[in-house]
């Protein structure tokens, strides 16, 4: 799961490793989101250590009757460097030939002080493998970041980095994924029924 939403997610900034906390807007998101996983059977809740994905683990975790919640610091998001806090127009605005080899997605190109994707990849993608690999046959949830969920859809699906991305990645969104001993497998992706409006 992506977390909640946070003020920088409503206004289009660039958070990378900024610890922006859930908005009322994602703490809303966060209790929806655990109740539709309630019943899910769940066993573990792992979560990045940043606190917009912490607050979102830990009311999964209590929803599901779990009293911890397992912080790892390789499933943070992607760090932006000198882009982050600005919105994307200011970072245009400032480097535009930086914000040109970001949108062409290079995998090499990283932020002045930044990561780049392919450091980025081969840091959470191991990450959450190992954690999969530790919990056979349970079903454990992970909370992390659009781009952290960006690279699991990549490796499930076999997507190349610098492929554009044309699937979603919704705040507060259900993502299935099936580790399979080897890799994972794309189950299902950016589930929001529990999100949307009753009735």
């Amino acid at each position: 799961m992506r977390h909640g939403e946070t003020a920088w997610n409503a206004t289009q900034r660039i958070q990378g490793q900024v610890d922006e906390p859930l908005n009322e807007r994602g703490r809303w998101q966060a209790a929806r989101l655990a109740a539709a996983l309630r019943t899910e059977g769940l066993t573990r809740v792992y979560s990045s250590d940043l606190a917009r994905a912490r607050a979102t683990a830990a009311a999964v975790a209590q929803a599901a009757g779990l009293h911890a919640v397992h912080t790892e610091a390789a499933l943070r998001e992607r760090a932006f460097g000198s882009f982050e806090g600005l919105t994307y127009a200011e970072v245009e605005a400032r480097w535009p030939d930086d914000v040109r080899r970001w949108r062409a997605r290079e995998p090499g190109f990283a932020p002045g002080g930044g990561e780049a994707p392919e450091v980025f990849y081969a840091r959470c993608v191991p990450a959450a493998a190992a954690i999969a690999a530790r919990h056979p046959g349970e079903v454990v949830a992970l909370v992390a970041h659009g781009g952290v969920l960006d690279c699991l859809y990549r490796a499930a699906t076999g997507a190349a980095l610098q492929a554009p991305r044309t699937w979603q990645l919704g705040n507060a969104s259900i993502n299935r994924l099936l580790w399979n001993g080897e890799g994972f497998a794309l189950v299902g992706w950016n589930d929001d029924a529990h999100l949307q409006p009753e009735g």
